[in-house]
């Protein structure tokens, strides 16, 4: 059964993906309409650390609970949130982000789902792109529903907090997560901003632990695999039902499945090719040596 003896981070004894591996790869891929999921193991080329890979960082995310009930939780949590967030928002995509655009714009890969929040898909050029967890580019009114841009609430946050970037960056007490979060020792002294229409609590539009994924949300991802002929899975551990759900899915319609990632995942069990290697290298050799449809196909 997929999953026995799995723990997140743990690593995978197995060794590198050979060319064999690779050729696999391409061959359960070939001729396909592939749709892809990715996870924070894509980002990592970029410099966002992971989760959950091998080399990972233990890390206690805030949950909705903790947000909505807790205003000194919500202050730690935007005084890192400003801090990460002026990393992630200038952090460039890699290789794999590139290639998986490319590999959309040539007709192969469907569209992608991401448990990713980073934007990087969209900026490297993919154009279908489902943000199952959301983004940290938008901002939303718990009470209200109003909304505002993350560079607007920058400038309101720089405004209550004047020099509190240069003081948490001399001290070097920055660690950049995934989520355009920070982990910071001192934030006591931090001031949140609140709903400028009325006053209620500001939140990224960002799927926090607790939280259910829009059903809207995850019936474009169900529908973009059900479009497909094959799935390939990059990045992820695959420990949340919220990115197992669609590998499962996949294998019930009988799709290949390529799976790249470092370290073991609770996909590895229905995997037609599990690569252990790098998203980067894997994701632009796949480039390189898929065929593209011929003019006209559909």
């Amino acid at each position: 059964m997929a999953g026995i003896g799995w723990l997140p981070g743990e690593r995978d004894t197995r060794p590198p993906a050979t060319q064999d591996d690779l050729d696999a790869a391409v061959a359960a891929l070939a001729g396909r309409p592939v749709a892809v999921l990715t996870g924070a193991g894509l980002s990592t080329d970029s410099g966002l650390p992971d989760y959950r890979g091998p080399d990972a960082q233990p890390r206690n995310p805030i949950t909705y609970s903790q947000f909505v009930s807790s205003p000194e939780f919500r202050r730690h949590y935007w005084a890192r949130n400003h801090v990460g967030w002026h990393q992630v928002h200038t952090t460039e995509p890699n290789e794999g982000h590139y290639a998986l655009a490319r590999l959309e714009a040539s007709g192969i890969v469907t569209g992608v789902i991401t448990q990713n929040v980073d934007r990087l898909h969209e900026r490297a050029g993919s154009v279908n792109v489902i943000d199952l967890h959301g983004h940290y580019q938008l901002i939303r009114c718990l009470n209200c529903g109003a909304t505002m841009t993350r560079d607007e609430l920058d400038v309101r946050l720089q405004e209550l907090n004047p020099g509190f970037l240069e003081r948490v960056t001399e001290l070097g007490d920055i660690e950049i997560a995934p989520d355009a979060d920070a982990v910071l020792a001192q934030t006591e002294d931090f001031v949140i901003a609140d709903c400028p229409v009325c006053g209620g609590i500001l939140k990224p539009d960002i799927v926090f632990f607790g939280e259910s994924v829009p059903p809207a949300t995850v019936q474009a991802a169900f529908a973009l695999v059900d479009a497909s002929s094959a799935l390939l899975v990059a990045g992820t551990s695959l420990a949340v039902m919220s990115g197992l759900r669609f590998v499962r899915h996949a294998a019930q319609l009988g799709l290949p499945i390529v799976l790249v990632n470092r370290g073991l995942t609770r996909g590895d069990g229905l995997a037609t090719v599990r690569l252990n290697a790098g998203t980067s290298e894997v994701l632009s050799y796949l480039e390189q040596q898929l065929p593209r449809p011929a003019a006209g196909a559909s």
